[in-house]
């Protein structure tokens, strides 16, 4: 039986394997993958590709900013499944028949995703509720497709126009770990729950409630929010809303989220956000992001180093965001931060947009190659997608005006006196401390003079590259001697009658021609490596 099962396994994953590269094959992708032709190769691909891809485009710090901007455009509706196939999993998830716990199933979806589909019911107690119900066999099948993806990942770097830009099997592995997390319907009532606790003591934010007893990791029965989308603005104008005071509000509750709760929506486009009697309702938290007091601590010393254009706070808070993979260049970061700070505080405060902000700090973590952690450039992505949700329902909104508005607000509340205090006195003690120990120190500098012992280390990133260039300038050299060298030794023994003797040539001479190609090969390749590189 086991192993008619593993000859059916490998039988689907030929098909699905064929299935794929026909798709690849039809895009040609060894010409080149631009942002467009991803995001059709990825809806061609079926519902795994397609939520791939939305998560794909959360991660700027790991995939061009134009790569992420056309993935975040991708469709989130897919075929819906038939009815009975939901009342199946229902009962599966219930261990009793639909019938015993619903009064009535809408046998319309509300919604059909890559991952699951929801429906409107009804309980027996006669509260409306909200069934999100795994589609069946998903995880196994994604399984599957993400290990077949992985073995092509090579072919996908290959593919012109990319190179080594987009690094897809260190995005496949992070993908896949995000997406089995939003498979665990237990995590996202969790999300739920902890989103309700912190907000229960705002009166104009809910969420749905969650019903514990009926749900599980494939199912998840919520409560119904009924209203309109934040986007709808006639209809909610019609009803006398406000979307000034909408836009106004739902921005500082987000700005909360971030600055005050560490736990945020990490996806509040539209869809997400809507108006439910005279209350912003947050739906949907599958995906949701965590920061740290660490990392909280440190975007507050971030825009306050913006408003106060210090360009050396900022860059000691850039740098505390992520861990460099290579030595930084401080005066290349220094110029770079300067740039980017001085052109937005030329600009008039109301008119600097946050998502453009964020996506050239992503550009500049790029450039410098810091890498960050997930959370982060979660909230760097959900921020840009929020400032993109207040254009279209309330443009007049600043996003960076109430963050920063929110954060003086936060500070001000924190400062305590006593503590400033004891921090300052503690500080001059220690300076104080210190200065007592510079006499002696300049005596010891001086004798060290005196004595010619005296040595001053300069480092510069150009003379280092220098360096680097001259080094394989040498190396390359002495490859091409000693490849010389074993070529001519060979010819000189050709002459002679030494044997044993390989295709009419003296062992030894063999060996050396045999040597002295294996140098001249790999000095080949690593200078066409190296030029690619470049």
């Amino acid at each position: 039986m086991k192993q008619e099962e593993k000859n059916t396994r490998e039988h689907n994953s030929k098909g699905r394997l064929r299935e794929i590269l026909s798709v690849l094959k039809r895009y040609h992708i060894t010409q080149g993958i631009q942002p467009d032709k991803l995001c059709a190769i990825l809806e061609d691909l079926g519902p795994t590709y397609v939520k791939l891809g939305q998560i794909m485009s959360m991660r700027s710090d790991m995939i061009p900013e134009k790569y992420c901007k056309q993935l975040s455009r991708l469709r989130t509706d897919v075929k819906p499944l038939p009815f009975d196939v939901i009342l199946g999993v229902l009962e599966q998830e219930l261990g009793e028949p639909p019938e015993q716990v619903f009064l009535q199933i809408d046998s319309r979806p509300l919604g059909s995703a890559s991952i699951a589909q929801v429906h409107k019911a009804v309980l027996k107690t006669g509260e409306p509720v909200v069934l999100k119900v795994q589609r069946p066999g998903i995880k196994e099948t994604m399984a599957q497709d993400i290990a077949l993806i992985k073995k092509a990942s090579g072919l996908l770097n290959f593919a012109a126009g990319t190179g080594d830009l987009i690094d897809f099997r260190g995005i496949i592995d992070e993908m896949w770990e995000t997406t089995k997390e939003e498979m665990d319907f237990f995590k996202e009532a969790d999300h739920l729950e902890l989103f309700y606790n912190n907000q229960k003591e705002i009166s104009y934010i809910t969420c749905p409630k969650v019903y514990r007893e009926y749900s599980s990791c494939r199912l998840l029965v919520m409560s119904y929010i009924d209203g309109i989308q934040i986007d709808q603005t006639a209809s909610l104008e019609e009803l006398g809303y406000d979307m000034l005071e909408i836009g106004e509000k739902a921005a500082e509750n987000f700005c909360k989220q971030i600055l005050e709760d560490g736990f945020f929506h990490a996806d509040p486009h539209p869809g997400n956000l809507w108006i439910s009697d005279g209350k912003i309702a947050w739906l949907d938290l599958g995906m949701a992001g965590h920061l740290s007091d660490h990392y909280k601590a440190i975007l507050k010393r971030a825009i306050s180093a913006i408003l106060k254009n210090d360009i050396y706070e900022l860059k000691n808070a850039f740098l505390s965001f992520g861990t460099p993979k290579h030595k930084i260049n401080h005066a290349q970061l220094y110029t770079d931060l300067d740039d980017l700070v001085g052109r937005y505080m030329n600009m008039d405060f109301g008119t600097m947009n946050v998502g453009e902000l964020m996506e050239d700090f992503l550009d500049l973590l790029k450039t410098h190659e810091i890498s960050v952690p997930s959370d982060i450039t979660l909230l760097a992505r959900s921020m840009i997608t929020m400032e993109g949700t207040l254009k279209i329902c309330s443009p007049k909104v600043n996003m960076l005006q109430i963050l920063t508005t929110h954060m003086s607000a936060i500070m001000a509340k924190e400062f305590d006196i006593k503590k400033e205090l004891r921090h300052s006195l503690r500080d001059i003690y220690s300076s104080s401390k210190k200065s007592l120990e510079i006499p002696a120190q300049l005596s010891d500098l001086l004798n060290i003079t005196k004595n010619g012992q005296i040595r001053i280390n300069l480092e510069s990133s150009e003379t280092r590259g220098l360096k680097e260039e001259m080094g394989h300038h040498i190396n390359h050299l002495i490859l091409t001697v000693l490849a010389a060298v074993f070529w001519c030794s060979s010819a000189i023994l050709c002459l002679t009658d030494i044997s044993p003797q390989i295709f009419h040539m003296p062992w030894l001479a063999f060996a050396g021609f045999c040597l002295g190609g294996i140098f001249m090969l790999y000095l080949l390749i690593s200078m066409i490596l190296r030029r690619k590189k470049k």
